[in-house]
């Protein structure tokens, strides 16, 4: 591996940081608040001065391969993630580091999973800050950084595909810092929109800030400790409802949209089952809950916007779903292990998966019966290669396998078995909130270390989709690593 290479492009990651948190601070000195505005002045000078360090006495030798690709960008997260936590620890909004970690990595890593009590306590600079971090991790820390800088040149390719999510990792167009700018020019417009419509409802422009921020992320940090409920608005919950499905959906279906390719939309049978998913979601659950509202109006709209906000891993409430009969807290479980589309800011195991582990299974049923069937499986009309099944099914047994561990590692702590695994399930793909003390309205506050340490873990191998982490852990076997780094990098 070149290490000189990989040392000077994470210091290029670092040093982009400082430009991110210069956001807050004026956010700070707008509001007047000396120790927040100090704490991130602190924080850019530190982490400049590191990522100079790791920049300047290393030349640049080679191109990006494949295992670089993957060790940047898991390396590059998780040090964006320890910078960013220093700013709550210096100011002491966050004092415990291990708890302002958990916060930063998962805002960072768009899960929402807080470790705070009183979140109106924080001052408006990091909660600006808290949920930014959603907003820059929604579409990847790297692929920001390619908007920033121009000094990766023609490296990125597997750096994007490294970071993006789902089963394919292909480029719009040739270049890819080309589709980095066509994908954030999306996300852009859909975020000031979404910011304009939600002031247009009544938020001020803070607020409509710190939404469309988790939104666009499908993060889920509030500046309010009951969250979008906060606002008792139905325009807001179903404007910031129907845009949690959209930033849910595929990034290259808004492309196609932008385009005019509405016939390649409609064919697209990882938009039709995720469609189909909210429909049957929605209703039954609003069946099941209408009798607890006073009347189906208010259930149906409760029941729409935590289907949005679990299945896109948003993670936002307007209700207490933890108090729902035993058949919507199950069917939200399930919610959360499915996840949103694949090149979407959505975690889970992605409805693309979903579709392809399906297709397999049927096959493999039918040639039980007829074993010399020979029946290549198609998606969207094309014909999967036959690596990408066998992909999806390495990284099914990696996902059970990782949170099976977790499970056991938080059976230490003093919590039920519903909370130990909701949390897990929660936490591992990028939702935000469980159940029990967990739940909507609680916190992680009160785990040991240990487990807060394990969740971490779970938020950013949940976000990077395992490989870049396993690349990172795995003992130097060439062949190994080789076998490793194929999963991710086939595309169809």
């Amino acid at each position: 591996m070149n290490v000189r290479l990989v040392t000077k492009i994470v210091g290029i990651i670092l040093l982009s940081e400082p430009a991110l948190m210069a956001a807050p601070a004026v956010v700070g000195l707008i509001y007047r608040e000396t120790d927040s505005v100090t704490a991130f002045l602190i924080t850019m000078a530190v982490t400049f001065a590191v990522g100079l360090v790791m920049f300047l006495p290393n030349r640049s030798y080679g191109r990006v391969f494949q295992r670089e690709g993957f060790v940047i960008v898991t390396l590059g997260w998780l040090l964006i993630s320890v910078f960013g936590c220093l700013p709550f620890v210096i100011s002491g909004s966050i004092p415990n580091v291990v708890d302002a970690f958990f916060e930063t990595i998962s805002g960072f890593t768009t899960t929402g999973a807080s470790i705070l009590e009183d979140v109106e306590a924080l001052s408006k600079s990091m909660l600006f800050w808290r949920s930014f971090t959603h907003w820059v991790g929604g579409m990847g820390v790297l692929a920001f950084v390619m908007i920033l800088t121009p000094l990766l040149g023609s490296r990125n390719n597997y750096l994007l595909q490294a970071e993006t999510p789902g089963p394919e990792s292909d480029k719009l167009v040739p270049k890819a810092r080309s589709t980095v700018k066509i994908l954030y020019g999306i996300y852009f417009g859909m975020t000031l929109v979404l910011v304009l419509l939600l002031m247009a409802g009544g938020m001020s422009v803070f607020d409509s800030l710190i939404h469309s921020f988790g939104t666009a992320g499908t993060g889920g940090f509030s500046n309010y400790s009951d969250s979008v409920g906060h606002f008792g608005s139905a325009y807001i919950e179903i404007v910031i409802g129907v845009f949690m499905l959209l930033f849910g959906v595929n990034f290259k279906i808004h492309y196609f949209l932008l385009l005019k390719r509405k016939l390649s939309i409609l064919k697209n049978e990882e938009l039709l089952t995720y469609v189909g998913i909210v429909f049957f979601a929605t209703v039954t659950i609003t069946a099941s809950i209408m009798k607890s509202f006073p009347s189906a109006w208010d259930a149906l709209r409760a029941s729409f916007f935590q289907v949005s906000s679990i299945l896109t891993s948003t993670g936002y409430s307007t209700a207490n779903f933890d108090i729902w009969p035993q058949y919507p807290r199950t069917l939200l479980l399930v919610l959360m292990l499915i996840g949103a589309c694949a090149g979407s800011t959505g975690g889970g195991f992605k409805v693309a998966r979903l579709v392809l582990i399906s297709k397999a299974a049927k096959r493999g049923v039918n040639r039980l019966v007829h074993p010399r069937a020979i029946k290549a499986i198609k998606m969207d009309g094309k014909t999967v290669d036959e690596r990408i099944l066998v992909n999806a099914g390495v990284y099914l047994i990696l996902y059970i396998f990782i949170m099976v561990i977790s499970v056991i590692v938080l059976s230490l702590d003093n919590i039920t078995f519903e909370e130990n695994i909701s949390s897990v399930v929660s936490c591992f793909n990028n939702i935000g909130p469980a159940y029990g003390t967990m739940g909507p309205v609680g916190n992680y506050g009160g785990l040991s270390i240990l487990s807060k340490l394990v969740l971490s873990f779970d938020m950013l191998a949940g976000r990077l989709e395992i490989m870049p982490l396993m690349i990172l852990l795995l003992p130097g076997d060439r062949h190994l690593r080789r076998s490793f780094v194929q999963q991710k990098t086939v595309v169809p």
